[in-house]
C-alpha cells in the first residue's frame, strides 16, 4: 500500500485553478482523442444504439482521455519541469538526503545519522527517515515558498521503532526543514511527543550518485 499522502501549498497556485485550466486544455485538445473513441460509437451504433446518444458518449470519452492524459504528465513529469514548477510555485525537493540530527532532552545532547527519502508528485509528499533505532513516516505535509528564494516543508511523522529496541516507544512529531534555494541542503527543527518527549535539530544534505 502506498504510504504518500496529499500536501498543501502554501503560496503556490490553487490546485483548483489549475485543475479548471486542465479542464479547458483537455476540451481544446479532445480533437485527437474524438478518433479513438469514434470507434466505440460505431460499436454502440451497430448494437442499436441511437446515434445521438452514441455521438455524445464519444465526445465525453475523448474530453476524459485528453483530461486523464494531461493531468497524468502534470503530476508524474511536468511540474518537475523549472518553467512549470515556478508558475505552480512547487519545488522539486524529491530524492534521498543524508541526516545528521542532534537529539536535546534532560539527559542532555545525543548525535544521531540517518538517511531519508522524500517520494514527491505534483499532488502528494511521502518522506520517510531510516535510522539505526527506528523508521518514521510522514501523515501530513505542507510546502511553503519563502521570500528568501528557500522553501520550508513542514510535517508529521509516524516513528516506529525496530524490532530490538525495546526500550523504545513509537510516538507522533513534527519538523520543520527549510531547504536551501538550490534544494541541495536543508536545516530545521523537530518536536516528538505522545510517546517520547524529546526534540532536537536537524541537516540534510542531499545524496551524490
Amino acid at each position: 500500500m502506498s504510504l504518500d499522502h496529499e500536501y498543501a501549498i502554501l503560496g503556490g497556485m490553487n490546485r483548483a485553478k489549475v485543475g479548471r485550466y486542465l479542464a479547458l486544455v483537455a476540451a481544446a485538445t479532445s480533437a485527437g482523442a474524438v478518433v479513438m473513441s469514434s470507434s466505440l460509437g460505431l460499436w454502440l451504433e451497430s448494437k442499436g444504439w441511437p446515434r445521438i446518444l452514441t455521438n455524445w458518449i464519444a465526445t465525453a470519452v475523448s474530453a476524459g482521455i485528453a483530461w486523464t492524459a494531461l493531468y497524468w504528465m502534470l503530476d508524474r513529469h511536468a511540474w518537475r519541469w523549472p518553467l512549470v514548477g515556478r508558475a505552480l510555485g512547487v519545488p522539486d525537493i524529491s530524492g534521498d538526503w543524508i541526516i545528521e540530527g542532534v537529539s536535546l532532552s534532560s539527559d542532555g545532547e545525543r548525535i544521531w545519522r540517518g538517511t531519508a527519502k522524500i517520494s514527491q508528485r505534483w499532488d502528494k509528499i511521502h518522506v520517510r527517515i531510516d535510522t539505526a533505532h527506528s523508521i518514521s513516516d510522514s501523515i501530513t505535509a505542507a510546502l511553503l515558498c519563502e521570500p528568501g528564494g528557500g522553501h520550508r516543508l513542514l510535517y508529521t511523522y509516524r516513528n516506529t521503532p525496530k524490532i530490538r529496541e525495546r526500550d523504545l516507544q513509537a510516538h507522533r512529531g513534527s519538523a520543520d526543514l527549510l531547504f536551501a534555494a538550490d534544494r541541495q541542503s536543508a536545516e530545521g527543527e523537530y518536536f516528538n511527543g505522545q510517546g517520547r518527549f524529546t526534540f532536537g535539530t536537524l541537516t540534510l544534505t542531499r545524496e551524490i550518485r
